[in-house]
C-alpha cells in the first residue's frame, strides 16, 4: 500500500499534494498518510470534497506522527 509522508512536503503545497494522491486512488484502493499532527482540518476538507467516497481510519495517533489509512469506496 502506498504511503505518503506529509512531513516531508512543504506546508504551502501539502494539502494540494495530498488531494492529488487521494485522487489517484482507484475504487477499492488505499493509501497511508503520515502527518506531523492530527489532521482534523484536512479531514474536514476531504469530507467536503469527497463526501463519503473515502473511508478514513487512524493507524497511529502521535506523538511523533499520525498515520491514517484512506480507502476509496467501490
Amino acid at each position: 500500500m502506498p504511503e505518503l509522508d506529509a512531513r516531508a512536503i512543504p506546508h504551502a503545497i501539502r494539502h494540494a499534494t495530498i488531494f492529488g494522491a487521494l485522487g489517484a486512488i482507484k475504487p477499492g484502493g488505499a493509501m497511508v498518510l503520515v502527518a506531523p499532527h492530527d489532521p482534523k482540518p484536512l479531514l474536514a476538507q476531504i469530507a467536503q470534497r469527497e463526501g463519503d467516497a473515502i473511508d478514513v481510519s487512524y493507524l497511529q495517533e502521535g506523538p511523533e506522527a499520525w498515520r491514517l489509512k484512506f480507502t476509496r469506496r467501490r
